[in-house]
């Protein structure tokens, strides 16, 4: 799929926001926008195209001086109550934060032109999703709960979405959805840790080294796995967040932890840059885009167990914002699949 344009609309959008400085991390929200597209590497094939909107709260401590939970103490007290009881939420040094995203994925075999069905390539299917996850961190320690939940088939607007895109832009229309898997409400439950390591001491001046890694699992009828892994940044004035994130299940990176990070500084120590680079496996029992429709027969492949993403890419920082790209290299997902997968990612989030 093909829409390069539509980063750019949304970076013009968020810069068209209240210019005032930003409020402190504990009142913060922080939108955040991923779009991942193949096109970045030229091809149109496989996993094609997604977009992830994201909103996290401020700390939930804060949500107390919200107009629609000061109209009834009791639900006030009933949610904060809730709250503590929680996994890791009893900690007073841990912000605790909810985070709501919105999302769709899209996937096509290497002929989309074909208007039968190829049977050793990857099931045309769509994610039309959304996602509830409740977070809670310290300056180096992330851990999330989230619940994920959505439509594949022909509710997902897979279909509509690539051959919209693909006819304002004067490419040809892929030919095969009739064969995508069919319409199912899929759900999955997932954890996910990351640490993040910080030197005592930056090298030389502002410039500086970290490292963030990643354990989690996810259970579910639209994906099972477990996945690990560790992502390395140097650069100057790096952001005190839990790094760049690719489309997947787990805690969200890119909200501040503290005012140690540019986003909260003034003039020039607002400015950030660094490089990255990362390395992810997951062990995959279930994926529904491939294995097929959990409850009715639908195209499917023969999966491999094991998937690994390699990453490299660069994040620029100034005032509220912070851009990102990523460029990825996935192996193969199924058998017979011709080469490893690539795709760019693109990252933008906007604190205010």
């Amino acid at each position: 799929m093909r829409a390069g344009t539509l980063p750019l609309l949304v970076l013009l959008s968020c810069m068209a926001f209240n210019a005032s400085a930003a409020k402190p991390p504990s009142e913060s929200w922080t939108f955040t926008f991923r779009f991942e597209n193949d096109l970045f590497a030229n091809t149109d094939q496989h996993y094609t195209n997604g977009i992830k909107l994201s909103w996290t709260s401020p700390d939930l401590d804060r949500f107390k001086d919200l107009h629609w939970l000061q109209q009834d103490k009791a639900v006030q007290n009933a949610i904060n109550a809730g709250l503590r009881r929680l996994p890791f939420s009893s900690d007073t040094n841990r912000q605790r934060h909810v985070t709501l995203s919105v999302g769709q994925l899209i996937f096509t075999p290497r002929d989309t032109q074909a208007t039968q069905l190829i049977p050793d390539d990857r099931p045309y299917a769509g994610w039309l999703y959304g996602s509830v996850a409740f977070d809670t961190k310290t300056y180096n320690k992330l851990d999330s709960f989230e619940v994920q939940a959505g439509l594949t088939g022909e509710m997902s607007l897979a279909e509509q979405a690539q051959n919209l895109v693909h006819s304002i832009r004067g490419i040809p229309t892929a030919k095969g959805w009739d064969n995508q898997i069919g319409n199912e409400l899929a759900f999955a439950l997932i954890y996910d840790h990351k640490h993040r390591y910080i030197p005592d001491r930056d090298f030389i001046d502002k410039w500086g080294v970290d490292a963030i890694s990643s354990v989690g699992f996810a259970v579910g009828t639209a994906f099972t796995h477990a996945s690990a892994g560790l992502e390395v940044r140097a650069g100057w004035n790096l952001p005190a967040d839990f790094g760049t994130s690719l489309i997947r299940p787990g805690g969200e990176t890119s909200a501040p932890v503290d005012r140690s990070d540019p986003r909260y500084q003034d003039k020039f120590k607002s400015f950030s840059f660094h490089v990255f680079a990362a390395a992810y496996g997951r062990a995959v029992a279930r994926d529904i885009f491939l294995d097929g429709n959990t409850f009715s027969h639908s195209h499917s492949v023969d999966k491999k167990n094991y998937v690994a993403d390699l990453i490299i890419g660069a994040s620029l920082s100034y005032r509220r914002f912070k851009l990102a790209y990523s460029h990825v290299l996935r192996t193969r997902e199924f058998k017979g699949q011709s080469g490893v997968q690539k795709f760019g990612s693109v990252t933008i989030s906007y604190t205010y």
